[in-house]
């Protein structure tokens, strides 16, 4: 673990930016005594929210001004050419010139990814980052997913290329020396699915670094059978949103409980325990904060419409990668594989 962690937020970023980011950071630094924070932002907003927390002269959250910020509509080609002095552009910069360790943001999910390619760059060897995140299991280690929406196609080199830093981020996370690594699609049997997902499971199977389990189809994804699970984007963003949605309906079915009849009143009373419990499992706010693998750089994205809790998950999501140096291992991993694919050809 690093003696000294400086983290660059984006304080600007999602739906409510300050009324949650704030917060957040005053948590962390509480939570962390070696975590300093630069927080990117208008100047003003910052000083004003940190001033109202009585925390406005923090040696640790260290206000960088910006006069700037992507907004939620804003096109990722646009925010590329002309938001050089956005909250979300001077985080990935602190990152790049080595001020920072690592970069949170909330904002623009498009724009995060295009600017985060551009400034950072790719790790040698991989064509494509992608988002990557952990989900609930019914056993005690979640699964990690990916990728959540940063490719919404793949060919099945890339896919191939998801599996290797999947099983990366899942082997530090989860002290595995060999995790099982699926690959998602409509049916578990080696006939099923498009030509493509065919052609990277056979990448995958072949690959003496992987653990290839073979196919899982969406009613495995929460079941524990695997620790890494492969898809295209489109499909974990749905995924993933899903695993919201019936987070959400749990509670609106027990609150909706309370209100009716005496006897359902007396068995949601009684079933308060366990169904917090269960909902404390799902709750999307402890699994905020997805990586942004294959960069020269560790970038975490929050949900657009994080909470104070769920930014602060999103933080701590961060500084876990800066202590298992996460871009250092893949790249270590790609090059090994890369030595051996020279060796074999000459």
């Amino acid at each position: 673990m690093l003696t000294n962690l400086t983290i660059a937020l984006d304080m600007m970023g999602g739906d409510y930016g300050p009324r949650s980011s704030i917060p957040a950071a005053i948590l962390a630094v509480e939570k962390y005594p070696n975590l300093t924070l630069l927080l990117c932002g208008n100047e003003a907003v910052l000083r004003q929210a940190l001033s109202q927390a009585k925390k406005i002269n923090h040696p640790r959250l260290i206000i960088k001004h910006c006069d700037e910020v992507v907004t939620n509509n804003c096109e990722p080609a646009h925010a590329l050419r002309n938001k050089r002095k956005s909250s979300m552009r001077i985080s990935l910069d602190l990152v790049k010139s080595g001020q920072a360790q690592a970069c949170v943001s909330s904002g623009n999910t498009g724009a995060l990814l295009s600017m985060a390619h551009y400034v950072l760059k790719m790790l040698p060897g991989i064509k494509r980052p992608a988002l990557i995140t952990s989900m609930p299991t019914e056993k005690k280690q979640p699964v990690y997913l990916l990728d959540l929406g940063a490719n919404v196609l793949c060919d099945p080199e890339t896919l191939f290329q998801f599996a290797i830093m999947g099983s990366i981020v899942a082997g530090e996370s989860l002290d595995k020396e060999n995790p099982k690594v699926s690959l998602l699609n409509i049916g578990a049997e080696d006939i099923k699915g498009h030509e493509g997902i065919k052609q990277a499971a056979k990448l995958m199977s072949e690959c003496s670094y992987l653990n290839y389990q073979g196919y899982c189809e969406g009613s495995d994804i929460f079941s524990g059978k695997s620790d890494v699970i492969v898809c295209e984007g489109f499909v974990g963003n749905i995924a993933l949103k899903t695993c919201e949605g019936i987070a959400k309906l749990i509670m609106l079915k027990f609150t909706k409980a309370l209100k009716k009849h005496f006897f359902y009143k007396v068995l949601a009373f009684l079933l308060r325990p366990v169904i917090k419990k269960l909902y404390k499992k799902v709750n999307p706010d402890q699994y905020n904060g997805a990586s942004l693998v294959g960069l020269r750089g560790i970038v975490v994205k929050s949900h657009g419409n994080a909470s104070n809790k769920a930014f602060l998950a999103a933080i701590d999501e961060a500084v876990r990668e800066v202590n298992r140096r996460i871009p250092e291992k893949i790249q270590t991993a790609f090059k090994k594989m890369s030595d051996v694919e020279e060796t074999s050809i000459s």
